[in-house]
């Protein structure tokens, strides 16, 4: 009886997935050998961060306040880098999707020079200037968090190169459907940087300056292990290093053409978080002990969802590729309830086991109260919006609708998180929990301009590749 069970079990398995992760081109299979690396590299990448905010805890609430404070900074000024990676990615998944093997070497290598060059004139425009930037957003915080604010731009800032490469690289071997090694990549940094930030913060006791050391080595390791795979161990792609130094422009144009507008939208996405930053400065170091936890446990909701997200751009990239507007359609829907239901998963998951997992930040009393109210208040408006907020300019993107998905998250950022995280935060005095829930009412607005984008047929006439 059981095996009959079981045998009735895996075949319904196998029709759903067949009905809904399969397509003309590409079926389940392929799509999981995609996602799953993703997802152990998200799974990683935020509980490692998780792990390294609890550790830095223990330097005290200065040194969290300090860290939270100028990853605002950082996130900004990283995510112009995975942006203009992630026009790379498009750009490789759709002439992967097309079978034109020698513009995918060609694309790669225009992607990682062109990433590697940005992140090197930012990194020295923020070692020069770190000071008057400090100053001019977050002048109004204690000495004490100011003082571990500059150690940590500074160590950020040298690091840029190194995870610049790193990103490009990965942003690459997504676009072919390389996902285990740009997985294995982001394990060496990721693994490293705990790995050695358990040695110069638990054992030597070194607070933030050994939260930079480990930052800087493990983002360089990993960007020479990147290269070395590319030139060594891969064969889809051949690349050669001299190609690097080609000035492509013909691809350059294509690549940026998709990542400026998403990398000016994650400038103004992000620029708008320092902004609402700057309000949490202003409400006092446990605001900001509060932000830095309640950040890193909901990113852990969020783990499943984001590896979807990658996900999509690699699958409706390389279905664009084969111009299957279809498929496209298919795996976005597919992919916006599987999101839905995973971020539905993870909060019931992080509720019942809150106590523990606050406990790995030894926050004061009155902190642990204010985030468990934040995580409740936001639990339904995630699960309800997050996925069209961020599912659907993702297939939008692949698709090379760029510049409607920047326009959107830059006036939806502007005009409703800050405005209104002012106005809930600062003017009404919620504090705190008025700027997350300007946060839940901006992914609202969100997602019904791009799921309206999307059911209809503009996103994706744009011509990508030739």
């Amino acid at each position: 009886m059981w095996y009959f069970i079981e045998v009735k079990f895996k075949n319904s398995a196998i029709n759903f997935l067949e009905r809904h992760l399969t397509g003309e081109s590409i079926d389940y299979r392929q799509v999981f050998a995609i996602f799953l690396p993703i997802l152990i590299d998200q799974a990683f990448l935020i509980s490692l961060n998780l792990i390294n905010t609890a550790m830095i805890s223990s330097s005290g609430v200065a040194a969290v306040s300090a860290v939270n404070m100028v990853d605002s900074v950082n996130i900004f000024l990283v995510n112009v880098f995975i942006a203009v990676s992630t026009g790379g990615t498009v750009v490789v998944a759709q002439y992967k999707g097309s079978g034109n093997d020698p513009q995918v070497s060609k694309a790669a290598a225009s992607s990682i020079s062109s990433v590697f060059l940005l992140a090197f004139f930012i990194s020295i425009t923020i070692i020069i200037l770190y000071n008057p930037i400090l100053n001019l957003l977050f002048g109004g915080a204690e000495p004490a968090v100011m003082n571990n604010a500059k150690i940590y731009l500074i160590g950020c800032s040298i690091s840029y190169c190194g995870i610049a490469i790193e990103e490009a690289v990965c942003g690459v071997l997504r676009g072919i459907g390389d996902t285990r090694s740009s997985l294995l990549l982001s394990l060496i940094m990721n693994i490293t940087y705990v790995l050695l930030n358990f040695l110069f913060i638990n054992i030597f006791h070194m607070g933030v300056f050994g939260l930079v050391t480990s930052l800087i080595i493990a983002r360089f390791l990993s960007a020479a292990c990147a290269i070395f795979y590319l030139v060594k161990v891969n064969d889809s792609v051949k690349f050669k290093i001299k190609d690097m130094f080609i000035l492509n422009l013909s691809m350059l144009k294509k690549i940026f053409w998709l990542g400026t507008p998403f990398a000016a939208e994650q400038m103004f996405f992000n620029g708008g978080k320092i902004l609402t930053q700057i309000f949490i400065v202003s409400l006092g170091t446990y605001a900001m002990d509060t932000n830095a936890i309640c950040n890193s446990i909901v990113g852990l909701s969020q783990i499943p969802a984001n590896a979807i997200a990658l996900t999509t751009i690699t699958v409706v990239g390389q279905c664009m590729g084969r111009k299957n507007i279809n498929d496209a359609r298919k795996f976005t829907r597919s992919f916006l309830m599987m999101s839905s239901v995973s971020i539905l998963i993870m909060s019931i998951i992080i509720i019942t086991s809150f106590n523990p997992l606050v406990s790995l930040f030894h926050p004061p009393s009155t902190v642990v109260l204010v985030v468990f109210k934040i995580i409740l208040i936001n639990a339904v408006p995630q699960i309800l919006l997050w996925s069209f907020s961020f599912i659907t300019p993702s297939a939008l993107r692949a698709a090379g609708d760029a510049k409607f998905t920047f326009v959107v998250a830059m006036l939806s950022m502007w005009l409703f998180r800050v405005v209104l995280g002012y106005v809930f935060g600062i003017v009404f005095k919620f504090g705190i929990i008025g700027i997350w829930i300007a946060m839940d009412c901006e992914w609202g607005v969100r997602s019904i301009i791009f799921l309206y984008r999307f059911h209809g047929n503009r996103w994706y006439k744009h011509h990508v590749i030739d």
